[in-house]
């Protein structure tokens, strides 16, 4: 029998859809959409990373992403080539704290879980800023739908590529059908990339980030970066 969390909600998402198009601002809309589209997406990624020799080690020793994140301190402490570095870099730069997003996803109730599953579920979420670390997408509107389309790629899930396809519609008015192409080019270098969410980013923050791009089969976003750079040229 299919799991009625996993019930998909098409009426729920349209109207968290257009009030965040109204308000691209309330993040926490972003959440109730690919909560109401998931679908099996979040279980499946559950059980592919609980299949994995580090994902037990994390679910079993209930390993917490995000307290890493928020040491700034040791972030700062790790080599200036690290991925660790380049994050903070990235979330001082932008005033981010890794605290941003559980505001927005805490405003909006989770049904009942299985403790592990709504472990998988949090570390996906606070990943976010790492991803753009390392894919490059900046957090301007076409870098937001492109990673986006990373993360559909990543994920499957289908909130996500609603979101992106509802950003480019927009963002269309100002690129162009460009804003297409890069995002097509960003969902093909998800399918491409080793599978995020899986891996152990406790000890890829110690790494130079390059190595961890090439680890991870990470390409610079050429078709986003020369989008940006023509429309601020013009």
């Amino acid at each position: 029998m299919a799991n009625p969390q996993n019930r998909m909600q098409p009426i729920v998402a349209w109207r968290a859809l257009r009030r965040l198009i109204a308000n691209p601002e309330a993040t926490h809309e972003v959440f109730n959409v690919i909560r109401a589209l998931s679908g099996p997406a979040l279980e499946k990624g559950y059980r592919r990373f609980a299949a994995t020799e580090y994902g037990r080690k994390v679910l079993r020793e209930e390993i917490d992403l995000l307290t890493t994140l928020q040491d700034r301190e040791s972030l700062a402490s790790l080599p200036v080539d690290s991925l660790a570095r380049h994050y903070l870099a990235f979330v001082t730069s932008e005033n981010l704290s890794a605290d941003g997003l559980v505001e927005a996803s805490d405003s909006v109730e989770y049904p009942d879980t299985d403790p592990g599953l709504a472990r998988f579920g949090n570390r996906q979420r606070d990943m976010h800023d790492l991803w753009h670390t390392l894919t490059q997408y900046g957090r301007d509107e076409l870098g937001e739908a492109c990673l986006l389309a990373f993360t559909y790629a990543q994920t499957r899930n289908r909130g996500l590529g609603v979101i992106c396809l509802a950003g480019c519609a927009d963002l269309a008015k100002h690129y162009g059908n460009g804003v297409y192409r890069a995002a097509w080019a960003a969902y093909q270098d998800g399918k491409r990339a080793a599978w995020l969410p899986g891996q152990n980013w406790e000890y890829l923050l110690t790494q130079p980030i390059d190595e961890v791009r090439t680890c991870l089969g990470i390409r610079a976003p050429e078709r986003y970066t020369g989008l940006v750079n023509l429309a601020a040229a013009a």
